[in-house]
């Protein structure tokens, strides 16, 4: 067990979440990054590490479980997010975390995933969109761009991509955010917003695979200027001086300015705690995909009531209606058969 200070809280340093088993990505890959911003990022938290679980699904990314050391699942392709709504709603207790990649998340795992969005479980998802996948060997995914030539299309993808923290917000999700894996202090700050989020909390965090589709974030992670970083109640500028912004239009889409042409007082001040998810979905819709000017930060952070809680609430309510229910009266109850 892990050990506390005499005041309740858990001393843990990095270390103790690095486990014994050799990582295995290729050398360069945009996990490991990732995962040594989670290692270092989870001492803050002053959870036992025993009451920490990540689960993921199939994919490079899936490997995360095997290097944290704590209870860890790697699970089936895309239901992830289905397999954490159960252990978060039947263990309160913890604190779970789901690791996916964008073909697991949004391909075969993308009913699992919008559902939990909607339903605003108690679970942390990191979404690392490297807009390809990398286990199987360089097919394009459901965020690689039109016209993408892989192994699968050798002629140009002819699916039109779907924007992560666009699809969350679609959902209605409580907590949407987006990072860059390289970007340490940004990345980590957003994951600290995320661990504190009751509720739901999606990141998405551009992931560099440099085997089968490197560069995609390049005009982003390498230019500063491109970076339209998010901060609440700030008017929203960037550039290397802060000379563009972003205006809101009359329609409620956004569009980018530059600031001495239209003025501050005309730029939109982000405000990430608003009632109605459109104006966050505006600012995702800025970027489809990270070729220029793109936003990172947190895009939604709203209150919810929390599907956990309230299905806790539901069944203390029953039992004490009805007192504590037989499973084993409920299955014999009405017409049985004899089977053989």
């Amino acid at each position: 067990m892990s050990e506390g200070n005499g005041n309740g809280l858990v001393q843990l340093t990095a270390k103790d979440f690095k486990t014994d088993q050799e990582v295995r990505w290729c050398p360069g890959c945009g996990d490991y990054a990732i995962l040594a911003a989670m290692q270092s990022f989870m001492p803050e938290l002053g959870i036992e590490r025993e009451r920490l679980v990540f689960i993921s699904g199939i994919g490079c990314a899936a490997r995360f479980p095997y290097y944290m050391q704590t209870y860890g699942m790697h699970s089936i392709h895309g239901r992830a997010p289905a397999i954490a709504t159960g252990l978060a709603a039947s263990r309160p207790d913890l604190s779970v975390w789901v690791v996916t990649g964008d073909g697991d998340a949004l391909s075969i795992g993308g009913n699992h995933l919008i559902h939990a969005l909607r339903r605003n479980v108690n679970v942390k998802i990191l979404l690392f969109n490297n807009q390809i996948y990398g286990l199987t060997k360089g097919q394009y995914s459901p965020t690689s761009e039109l016209g993408k030539v892989t192994k699968s299309t050798p002629y140009g993808s002819l699916d039109y991509p779907f924007n992560p923290v666009s699809l969350a917000i679609g959902a209605e999700a409580t907590f949407v955010a987006r990072s860059i894996d390289t970007d340490r202090k940004h990345l980590t700050s957003v994951l600290r917003r995320a661990a504190a989020h009751e509720g739901t909390a999606i990141v998405e965090i551009y992931q560099n695979c440099n085997i089968f589709n490197d560069g995609a974030f390049d005009a982003v992670k390498d230019h500063p200027e491109n970076q339209i970083r998010l901060e609440h109640s700030r008017p929203i500028r960037f550039g290397e001086d802060g000379e563009r912004g972003v205006r809101q239009r009359a329609d409620g889409s956004c569009e980018l300015v530059d600031v001495a042409e239209v003025g501050e007082d005309a730029l939109l001040v982000h405000d990430e705690h608003h009632d109605k998810s459109s104006l966050a979905f505006a600012l995702s819709r800025i970027a489809h995909t990270p070729q220029g000017p793109t936003p990172i930060g947190v895009f939604r952070d709203v209150e919810r009531q929390v599907y956990d809680r309230l299905m806790g609430e539901q069944i203390a309510a029953a039992k004490e209606k009805h007192g504590a229910g037989d499973l084993r009266e409920l299955l014999h109850a009405g017409d049985t058969w004899t089977v053989g």
